[in-house]
Formats: structure tokens, C-alpha cells, sequence
């Protein structure tokens, strides 16, 4: 029980190392992402058209063959990587200003999804994985609305909660074989699947109209929580014992707020002291939890 204290729940000093590598190495490729996507954004006008393609096919070439012949570290490779994979989103913008394809948002960003998707696959770099993720969600949401398919809000809403719980599923049970799966991923996954869960949940209870499959959402909900639940209990994770409850205490609260006035202050002093004692009582059951984990229980 100890080991998988220290493995599952605790960080040691060698975890807040590698994250704070990783977090800074990151941050710098990103900044000189921006600082590319700014020099063209201030000398467009004076640039020929073929040097500001070439200078950013020079640099995808120069990063992917770094990533692939030098003796540098993994971590550093993969970095650089997902550098190369921003800068093709910048390419496409670029040929995009100069040659005035006329092609809608969605298609720009589905021809970046397919660019990078080779790269993602061999790398299995997580920082990278998250990024193409957040491509597919937005390549998605882009053709549904510049098409006009008409789609109610909650139908669309739960394929997107289906299709990320999907890959937050994937990345547990490849974790499970004995993949290298980081924990914030799955965190940052399962945030995004339960925030869209929330919202939706009281999306549907303020609809004006009767709101169109939000019985559909109810039943994603009611599986996904208990399986969050399960799961963070049965691997001793207290972010899914936290968030899921306050994700509740929110979806309850709005529901009292739209059955009672709330303009009245008894009603009022009512809401705020559920939200107080609700609250309390989540973290006084965590700390519950994580006594009992940590005695051996």
C-alpha cells in the first residue's frame, strides 16, 4: 500500500523535475512558434512569397531531421517534434494569405490534422497526443457550424463528451498494459470530459424549449461519473474524488436556482449554506481518504 501511495498519489522530487523540465522546454518551443508567426505578422508586406515558405519549410525540415538523427535526448526530440507540428499550422496559414485558397477554417484545420498525424502516432509523446487532440475537436466543431448541419446543441455536446471520453478511455487502458501514460493527460482529459458533462447538464435544464436529448447527456453522465468514481477510488486518486462531487454540487446547485426564487434572501442563505456544507463535506471525505490510504487500509 505504501508503494502505490508513493507511485499513484504522492510526487517525488524526481517527478516535479522532469515536469518542470518538460513545462519549460515546452513553453520555450512555444515561444518561438509565436515569435515566427509575429516576424511575419510585422515584415508581411516586405517578404517575398517564397521566402516566407521557404524559411518555415527550412525550419519544419531542420526540427524533424534533428528529432530523427541526433543523439539528443527523447524528451528533447519529441519536443522539437511538436514544435515542427505547430509550424505546419502556420505554413497552410501562410500559403493560405499568399495564394488566397478561399478554403473554409475547417479544411485548414483538417489538412493540419492529417500532416501531423503520422507524427503523433510514432512518437507517442503525450504533450503532443493532447495537441492533436484539440485539432480533431476543433476540425469537428468548425465543419458542424460552417456547414450549417443543424444539430441540436446536446446531440452535439455528447459526441464530443463520447469522443473524448473516448480517447480518456484509450489512454487508461494503454496506462493499464504498462504504457507511459502521465498522469496530468488523463487529468487534463477528464477535466475536459466532465466540464463538458457539467454545462451541458445545465444547459439542457435552462433550455427555454424542451431541450432535445438531454436524457441522452443524463445517461453519459450517470456512466461516466460512477465509472470516475470507481476508478479514482479503486486506483486511490483523489482529483477524480474531488472533481466529480463538485462537478454535482454545481449541476445541483443550478437546479435549485432555477426551481426557487432567487431573489428571495432566505432562499438565498439556503443556496449559499448547501454550497458551504456540500463543500465541506467532500473535503472532509478526502481527507478521510487519504488518511485511510495512507494508515494501510
Amino acid at each position: 500500500v505504501a508503494e502505490t501511495l508513493k507511485t499513484q498519489v504522492y510526487n517525488d522530487k524526481h517527478s516535479w523535475k522532469k515536469f518542470l523540465e518538460l513545462f519549460f522546454l515546452s513553453l520555450g518551443i512555444g515561444f518561438t512558434v509565436i515569435g515566427i508567426l509575429f516576424f511575419f505578422a510585422y515584415n508581411w508586406n516586405d517578404l517575398h512569397k517564397f521566402f516566407k515558405l521557404g524559411i518555415i519549410e527550412v525550419l519544419i525540415v531542420s526540427m524533424v531531421l534533428i528529432s530523427v538523427y541526433s543523439k539528443v535526448k527523447l524528451l528533447y526530440k519529441n519536443i522539437l517534434l511538436t514544435g515542427a507540428a505547430m509550424l505546419v499550422g502556420v505554413l497552410f496559414a501562410v500559403f493560405g494569405q499568399i495564394y488566397q485558397t478561399g478554403a473554409n477554417a475547417y479544411d485548414f484545420f483538417l489538412g493540419w490534422t492529417m500532416a501531423v498525424s503520422l507524427w503523433v502516432f510514432v512518437s507517442h509523446f503525450s504533450i503532443l497526443w493532447l495537441f492533436y487532440i484539440g485539432l480533431i475537436n476543433l476540425t469537428s466543431l468548425l465543419y458542424v457550424h460552417q456547414n450549417a448541419i443543424e444539430i441540436p446543441e446536446l446531440l452535439l455536446s455528447s459526441y464530443f463528451i463520447i469522443g473524448n471520453s473516448f480517447f480518456l478511455l484509450a489512454s487508461i487502458f494503454f496506462k493499464s498494459t504498462g504504457n507511459k501514460v502521465p498522469k496530468w493527460f488523463t487529468y487534463i482529459l477528464s477535466f475536459s470530459v466532465i466540464s463538458s458533462l457539467t454545462l451541458s447538464l445545465i444547459a439542457g435544464m435552462y433550455s427555454y424549449k424542451k431541450a432535445e436529448y438531454y436524457s441522452l447527456i443524463i445517461i453519459l453522465s450517470l456512466f461516466l461519473y460512477s465509472l470516475g468514481i470507481y476508478y479514482g477510488y479503486k486506483t486511490k486518486q483523489l482529483f477524480y474524488l474531488s472533481i466529480i462531487p463538485l462537478s454535482l454540487i454545481m449541476v445541483f446547485t443550478s437546479f435549485l436556482i432555477k426551481k426557487m426564487n432567487f431573489n428571495d434572501f432566505f432562499i438565498f442563505s439556503f443556496i449559499g449554506g448547501f454550497i458551504i456544507v456540500s463543500i465541506t463535506l467532500v473535503i472532509k471525505m478526502l481527507l478521510y481518504f487519504q488518511k485511510t490510504w495512507k494508515n494501510g487500509k
